[in-house]
């Protein structure tokens, strides 16, 4: 395409002529002799460039004071992203641009996506995001380079950026199409977070005799997380991996060290855990070396963590790290007494018909640990599978959400969720690899389940006795006003109800998610309980409780300034060629910095910045 862009007595006259090519608007300036074509909207917030500055061969846009090399387009200053420059032709005193139209460059969308997690540029995150998805690059592809950026450049390992990307792989399918991008874009932040500013992370090589049995391996790999030392257990994990091991004999040798003990750190190792074999899924269809990517990065914190065996919680005034040890001492002759790795599925699904899943839940929900032990053990006599005791426990734990209480402290929120959100990590890895060793933090999520029961007390009024009407129109208004608790969990188990779809309500509380500026423990609790509504049947009740404790959750912690999203739609209009300068969008265009800190359960520390000229969109 060529366009006409005036006459060569005009451009030198005012020293720049604008015009369109297509919908995109370009500039030409007269600079030192020569005619310079430039698209004419800095590609950081849309400001346009013939407002600015030209001397010295740059154009400086006079927003945020961004510069541009004349002859490339090209940005001294990356928060800003590289305009596109034309070709200019002089044709009998007319300024000819000439638009040779350049082919997508996959290769760098996923540079600028790198560049993005370096230095923390939100808005150049979302541009190679929406560049990639628009050229039909799979979402897999972004998750990919995220998580290879993220295993590389964080030497602690495994941490909220990672969990936070794979959970939104985990649903981004369920998401409104219109969400995807955001939610991306969203675990991507949270990545560029994590690893800035941190040393990179060097891996230790296999032993040459990776040829071992799983038992051998198992055994040194647990022995070396109990004395804490890391760089023995890595190498044996590394063989391991080298082996050729499937998953879920990964995931049980390293299941079996993390349920040596009591609910590590928070029950964040088990979460970690279980989002790494997760990321892992998502990622081998790309990388066949997946697991050896991944793995690593979980075994020095996990050999590092907090055990609460240690703590005085858990030992008094209830001795319930000891019941747990002592419940995983009984556990094997308990699983021999009933041939519970041999009994088959047909006493699985008895129990399963029974209902008696749903009601080991609410018994787990009990006012004695001795009792909520042996109804474990008798769930177990009675053919409970391995999933359905996870699934059990995991509802009990999404029970102390929903049934949590506006008049506790705020950060007591915090407490259930680490409760729920392990107790779905740990069901989920029962799924992967049903194995007695796993089976013991059924009783460490059961007590934690036990430990957590005065945030119940009293328990929130039982969402179907609160008005709220059934219709989801009306949760939005929830998020916008503080002290929307309960009516957010009424609508939600409402519509659940009555019939509604829980598809529709997972969308919904999706998208209340990633309008918010949200916590990693946002995103954790979210993504917990659409893995644990969906293990039920649609329409169930447990289906209904469960969502409803997310929508509370989620009321409880909203409105935010809702940047990030704002972010995303900024750039999304500047694809589309939008002037955002030239309309009501301008102030609030001011305001899309997010430069967060994150603290360690990856929460916003620290209200997020506004936009500095000259430093990070």
């Amino acid at each position: 395409m060529r366009v006409d862009a005036g006459s060569v007595e005009d451009l030198k006259a005012a020293g720049y002529v604008t015009t369109k090519v297509g919908s995109r608007p370009v500039c030409v300036f007269w600079h030192e002799g020569r005619a310079y074509g430039i698209e004419d909207r800095c590609p950081h917030l849309g400001f346009p460039l013939h407002r600015g500055t030209v001397e010295n061969g740059l154009v400086t846009c006079h927003w945020h004071h961004a510069r541009f090399d004349l002859c490339s387009g090209s940005t001294l200053d990356p928060f800003a992203d590289d305009a596109r420059a034309f070709e200019v032709e002089i044709v009998d005193d007319r300024v000819v641009l000439v638009d040779d139209e350049c082919p997508f460059d996959r290769d760098r969308a996923l540079r600028r996506l790198d560049e993005g997690l370096e230095r923390g540029l939100t808005l150049v995150l979302s541009k190679a995001v929406l560049a990639l998805l628009s050229k039909g690059v799979a979402a897999s592809e972004i998750v990919y380079a995220g998580s290879r950026f993220g295993c590389r450049f964080r030497a602690q390992g495994f941490g909220p950026g990672l969990a936070v990307l794979c959970a939104m792989a985990n649903v981004l399918e369920r998401l409104a199409p219109d969400d995807r991008p955001l939610a991306l874009v969203h675990g991507l932040r949270f990545l560029s977070e994590d690893t800035r500013g941190r040393a990179p992370m060097f891996r230790l090589p296999a032993l040459s005799d990776s040829d071992m049995p799983l038992e051998r391996l198992t055994s040194w790999y647990r022995r070396f997380i109990d004395t804490r030392a890391g760089d023995a257990a890595e190498r044996t994990l590394a063989t391991a991996v080298a082996g050729g091991l499937p998953t879920s004999a990964l995931c049980e040798l390293m299941g079996a060290a993390v349920t040596d003990h009591v609910f590590l750190d928070e029950g964040h190792i088990l979460d970690f855990t279980n989002k790494a074999f997760e990321l892992v899924d998502h990622l081998t269809p790309i990388d066949a070396n997946a697991a050896a990517l991944v793995l690593h990065t979980l075994v020095h914190e996990t050999a590092a963590a907090t055990r609460h065996e240690e703590e005085g919680a858990w030992r008094h005034p209830d001795d319930l790290a000891g019941l747990a040890l002592s419940a995983a001492d009984r556990l094997p002759e308990e699983l021999a007494a009933c041939d519970w790795a041999a009994q088959g599925g047909s006493r699985s699904a008895k129990f399963e018909e029974a209902g008696a899943v749903g009601a080991l839940g609410w018994e787990i929900l009990g006012e004695d640990p001795g009792s909520v032990v042996e109804a474990i053990f008798q769930a177990i006599r009675r053919g409970a599978s391995a999933e359905q005791l996870g699934r059990a426990v995991a509802l009990a734990a999404a029970l102390r959400v929903t049934r949590f209480h506006v008049h506790n402290d705020h950060s007591d929120w915090n407490v259930v969720h680490h409760g729920f959100t392990s107790a779905n990590a740990l069901h989920r890895l029962l799924v992967r690899a049903p194995s007695p060793l796993l089976l013991r933090g059924v009783f460490h999520l059961a007590l934690k389940v036990f430990l957590d029961r005065f945030l119940n007390v009293p328990a929130a009024r039982p969402p179907g006795e609160l008005e709220g009407g059934t219709g989801l129109e009306a949760l939005p208004a929830c998020w916008d006003v503080e002290g929307q608790v309960d009516r957010a969990g009424s609508i939600v188990y409402g519509h659940l109800r009555s019939g509604g779809r829980r598809e529709d309500v997972v969308a919904a509380l999706g998208s209340a998610l990633l309008r918010e500026d949200a916590g990693f423990h946002w995103f954790q609790i979210y993504e917990a309980s659409v893995q644990q509504a969906l293990a039920w049947p649609e329409g169930s009740e447990e289906t209904a409780l469960v969502l409803t404790g997310a929508a509370r959750f989620l009321a409880a912690h909203t409105p935010t300034r809702r940047e990030l999203s704002q972010v995303v739609r900024i750039a999304g209009r500047l694809r589309r060629g939008e002037a955002l300068y030239a309309d009501g969008d301008v102030e609030e265009a001011e305001d899309v910095d997010v430069d967060v800190d994150v603290d360690v359960d990856g929460d916003v520390d620290v209200p997020w910045s506004r936009v500095d000229a000259g430093t990070v969109p």
